[in-house]
């Protein structure tokens, strides 16, 4: 039994990366072994049911660290009281259909779950967007929520483009991922994301002095940008349990304290800094103090090609931004 409780609502709960995401939690991997887990699941009501085959699956999985287990569909009820809001659920893109369209497809679910959080949460709620494209909907929902729930509660995930970067540049020179530090992403988690290898560390060298920075400029960064259409063209299908490791390393990056030698890569509403415009969501180098405070790392020299990079990142955020305005207005 642990020491504390944390209840967590799960969005989608009957999707592909909650259902890799689910066990994980209830295990302990997210908050610990010293945590006890409230795990709401929330779906729209025709999915219901399913859910209620998730729960026996939990129940039968006899986690000691699963305090309580539920379905619903009214957020009255999952969203009531919560610490964690881990926001899965979004329609996925179709066949033919362009990011565009997908930003005003999702809109709406995340105007709705803003409104959830900031009427039924617990006050110290945390955020985390996950459904795509994350950033502007961590936008929409946190604007859709008003004051009740500051800036620095909400976060969108590009911790799978760290880890798939990290990966590759480990892969390349032989190390272990746990050698390459400091390799972090700008800006958007989609296309033009910039994965930073220039302020990056491999073992005791940089980055650039281990790794032809042709490669790094030319198939690494097209590899991190298109990972994500790699693994549904193998597959037949997204990336789901790479996608739930990245929800719990997230997760557990922002609740322990970041290594003085590394940063972590986290999507949160800008303050200005680094030239990003005041109020995009957009990913950072980010350290952590401990449970509860963040702040983006100060003081990270771009060189010419990172910074035009995040530039052209920052302005498909800034494009979306507009995209979104309405929605933005009408749910304030």
């Amino acid at each position: 039994m642990g020491s504390r409780t944390v209840s967590v609502v799960v969005t989608g709960a009957t999707g592909q990366v909650a259902y890799a995401l689910l066990p994980r939690i209830a295990a302990g991997e997210m908050f610990g072994p010293d945590t006890d887990v409230d795990l709401r699941l929330s779906d729209i009501p025709q999915m219901i049911d399913k859910a209620r085959g998730v729960i026996m699956e939990l129940e039968d999985g006899a986690y000691p660290l699963l305090a309580r287990v539920s379905a619903s569909a009214d957020p009255a009820e999952s969203h009531k009281g919560i610490d964690w809001a881990l926001l899965v659920g979004s329609k996925p893109r179709g066949p033919g259909m362009e990011r565009n369209d997908l930003i005003k497809e999702n809109g709406p679910i995340f105007v709705g779950q803003g409104r959830a959080i900031a009427q039924h949460a617990g006050p110290n709620v945390r955020v985390v967007v996950v459904g795509n494209p994350c950033n502007t909907n961590c936008l929409i929902a946190r604007s859709a929520a008003g004051p009740a729930v500051p800036d620095d509660r909400w976060t969108a995930l590009t911790r799978l483009d760290q880890n798939r970067s990290r990966s590759l540049v480990a892969a390349k020179t032989g190390a272990r991922v746990r050698d390459v530090k400091k390799l972090v992403i700008w800006g958007n988690h989609s296309a033009t994301l910039f994965p930073d290898f220039t302020n990056a560390t491999v073992g005791a060298k940089k980055v650039t002095d281990a790794v032809d920075r042709a490669w790094l400029e030319g198939e690494f960064l097209t590899a991190v940008q298109q990972r994500g259409a790699a693994v549904i063209a193998a597959r037949g299908a997204s990336s789901a349990f790479s996608a739930a490791q990245a929800i719990v390393d997230h997760v557990r990056s922002l609740t322990s304290p970041t290594p003085a030698d590394d940063w972590a890569s986290v999507a949160v509403v800008s303050d200005g800094s680094y030239d990003v415009p005041k109020g995009l969501v957009s990913s950072f180098p980010v350290r952590v103090a401990g449970d509860g405070w963040w702040e983006i790392v100060r003081g990270v020299q771009l060189d010419a090609f990172a910074k035009s990079k995040v530039t052209t990142s920052v302005a498909e955020l800034q494009r979306e931004q507009a995209l979104v305005q309405d929605l933005i207005k009408a749910a304030a």
